[in-house]
């Protein structure tokens, strides 16, 4: 289904990555150290075969068949190179994921949340790609906080596809209804409270705010809303829990406030994302926290209306979680196939206007085109994918304006290690407090911060 034309807009693109370079003098993937030969072009003679992870599956027929027309374009443009695409799903399942890597059963161009990178580089499970990117024509404009993720001991270990960050997600007509302005959405957490409690105030079983407190979702929320305040579930080497601070006790206590003295939470709690996204559908939620893409689910799976919702950066805007996934390369590719994998990679994942970027292209399929992120450009192409973006919506994009405009200001904020061990822990925190009117801020934070010291204890 590509078109002549996306063929030829994508050339001049990917054929930059022909001049690649050297840009370090690590010995790469080998413990023998890399020739001259190995940091030059990819020869156009030299067949290249690579297996490449996240290949949509054939229930998403749409994004599927995307992919493939992408894979047929670049082996076009590229016909020494072949993709062997490969697409289990999840891409990355945590029952499988750990032994795979062990064993180094990974595809060439491997998929990769952004929260596993970290312990990939220090467990020296991924090839090391510094010396290949230099001609990757937007590699110096990659957001910082996001590449940062693949870097470690002053090496490049790979490259990343897509982000979000956190912000809120609320109801445009119901802050008309409850007087407030939907351009105007609140910055801080004081503001939350006091919108949250008009939005009620509107009755008919209406919440003001929801929030997570199950399924280890409440610990995720309790994360997003402790870096929003400025606060810390971890201290800076892992080691100790940080959360019993004075940023914790004040998340709890504006948790604490409004589900019982504002009552604007709504009396059922132990929420679930599952429970609260229709809750917005339906219109009886103002605002809860979210990253964008809960936006097209609430649409797509609960009948939603896109009109009907407002992105706003997170309150406080100390700092925001931030998650993503990107791509890594197998410890044994050889420097041939590490180039492949990178000139894939740029076409797919790191071009304005093509690949996953190719707006015009998913307004013809009738996929979700306006959302502010995936965001991973920073200067000149930044400017360029928003405009092309923007060229091509379908979605109210005004209505994002505030979370646009605010979130790039927010310090983004990886998850914590051990992140789904402390959630369990958190949830009963943050559960407990939303279920017990009575229940004690301190003593809640100290039994968890003994709890979670243990868990860091024993991950060492």
């Amino acid at each position: 289904m590509k078109r002549a034309r996306r063929l030829a807009v994508v050339v001049a693109g990917v054929t930059a990555l022909a001049s690649v370079a050297a840009c370090g003098s690590s010995s790469g993937n080998d413990d023998k150290g890399g020739s001259a030969a190995d940091v030059g072009p990819l020869d156009p003679n030299t067949k290249v075969s690579i297996t490449v992870g996240c290949q949509p599956p054939k229930s998403s027929k749409v994004l599927r068949r995307e992919w493939d027309n992408d894979v047929a374009a670049f082996e076009k443009l590229h016909p020494n190179i072949t993709i062997v695409s490969k697409d289990a799903f999840p891409c990355e399942d945590p029952k499988t994921f750990t032994a795979k890597l062990a064993g180094g059963q990974m595809e060439n161009v491997y998929y990769v949340y952004l929260t596993d990178a970290k312990n990939i580089i220090e467990n020296g499970q991924a090839a090391d790609i510094t010396k290949y990117v230099s001609g990757v024509k937007n590699y110096q404009y990659l957001q910082p906080q996001v590449l940062n993720v693949f870097k470690g001991g002053g090496r490049l270990w790979g490259l990343p596809k897509t982000n979000y960050s956190m912000g809120l997600l609320y109801n445009r007509k119901l802050f008309q209804q409850a007087g407030l302005d939907p351009d105007q959405p609140p910055t801080t957490w004081d503001e939350v409270r006091a919108d949250a409690k008009k939005i009620a105030a509107l009755g008919d079983g209406i919440v003001g705010y929801a929030d997570y407190s199950a399924n280890n979702q409440g610990g995720w929320h309790f994360t997003a809303e402790m870096y929003s305040q400025g606060g810390d579930i971890v201290t800076p080497d892992g080691k100790k829990a940080a959360f019993n601070s004075p940023q914790g006790h004040a998340v709890l206590q504006n948790l604490q406030q409004m589900r019982w003295a504002d009552n604007s939470m709504g009396s059922k709690q132990l929420l679930q994302i599952s429970d609260v996204q229709p809750m917005m559908a339906s219109g009886k939620l103002g605002m809860y926290l979210s990253a964008p893409d809960n936006i097209p689910t609430i649409k797509d799976q609960f009948q939603g209306r896109f009109e009907d919702y407002g992105l706003a950066p997170m309150p406080g805007a100390q700092g925001t979680l931030i998650g993503g996934d990107g791509y890594m390369f197998n410890r044994k590719d050889t420097p041939d196939q590490i180039k492949a994998g990178i000139l894939w990679l740029e076409f797919e994942n790191l071009t304005p206007g093509k690949g996953q970027f190719d707006w015009a292209q998913k307004k013809i399929d009738k996929q979700p085109v306006g959302l502010p992120q995936p965001n991973i450009f920073t200067g000149p192409p930044a400017a360029e994918e928003l405009q092309v973006r923007t060229q091509n919506a379908n979605l109210p994009v005004q209505n994002y304006k505030a979370f646009a405009d605010g979130d790039p200001k927010v310090k983004y904020r990886l998850e914590p290690p051990q992140a789904q061990q402390i959630y369990a822990v958190l949830d009963g925190v943050v559960s407990s407090v939303l279920t017990n009117r009575n229940a004690d801020l301190d003593s809640l934070l100290s039994k968890a911060e003994t709890k979670v010291n243990g868990i860091l204890a024993n991950a060492d």
